[in-house]
């Protein structure tokens, strides 16, 4: 797995990119970035849970009809995805260019999730399914706890089966954020 430490070059990479993959936790800012990002780069932006996940109602959309949906996104000219789900790798790493991972400590995705339902409780995010509601639980919690102890191993199974070559940048702090998005400059 190529991975870039260096943000200028990664910013570098990210001005010349087509098609971006930002992964990550929910709560540790990834949504937040990619829409900043496709304003910078004004590039698509596609969110997993808005338009492949999820349906009015909080009812998860048929497999086959995801995957469809998916297939046919990844094989536009230009889009940044975000969304963390390992199951459509297979689309999506062998056509992305860079992959952002938005990789917070615990404490501080656990605190976003909740400040995000706390102000947003019973709204619907414009990054989620319409019908969708702002909302926490505690599966939801535990799976922000447990997030890189079950889903990092998938997240690292699939890039290196599905995506080796193709780079990728850990931001591990808001500080880190925030420098790459200085590096980008503001839109046009």
């Amino acid at each position: 797995m190529k991975v870039l430490s260096d943000l200028t070059e990664a910013a570098a990479r990210l001005n010349a990119a087509d098609r971006v993959l930002v992964i990550g936790c929910s709560g540790g800012g990834k949504s937040t970035l990619s829409q900043t990002i496709c304003e910078r780069l004004n590039l698509p932006y596609v969110s997993m849970d808005r338009d492949f996940y999820w349906l009015p109602g909080w009812i998860k959309r048929a497999r086959a009809e995801e995957r469809s949906l998916i297939a046919a996104k990844v094989a536009e000219e230009r889009w940044l995805m975000d969304g963390s789900g390992q199951s459509s790798f297979d689309l999506r790493l062998p056509r992305t260019n860079l992959i952002l991972w938005v990789r917070m400590p615990r404490w501080l995705c656990l605190w976003g999730a909740l400040s995000r339902a706390v102000m947003g409780y019973g709204r619907t995010r414009p990054e989620m399914a319409e019908g969708c509601p702002e909302r926490i639980d505690g599966e939801f919690l535990r799976y922000i706890w447990n997030f890189e102890r079950m889903t990092v191993p998938k997240i690292l199974a699939g890039l290196a089966q599905h995506g080796p070559d193709v780079p990728f940048l850990q931001l591990k702090s808001r500080g880190e954020m925030r420098q790459l998005l200085d590096l980008l400059g503001r839109p046009a």
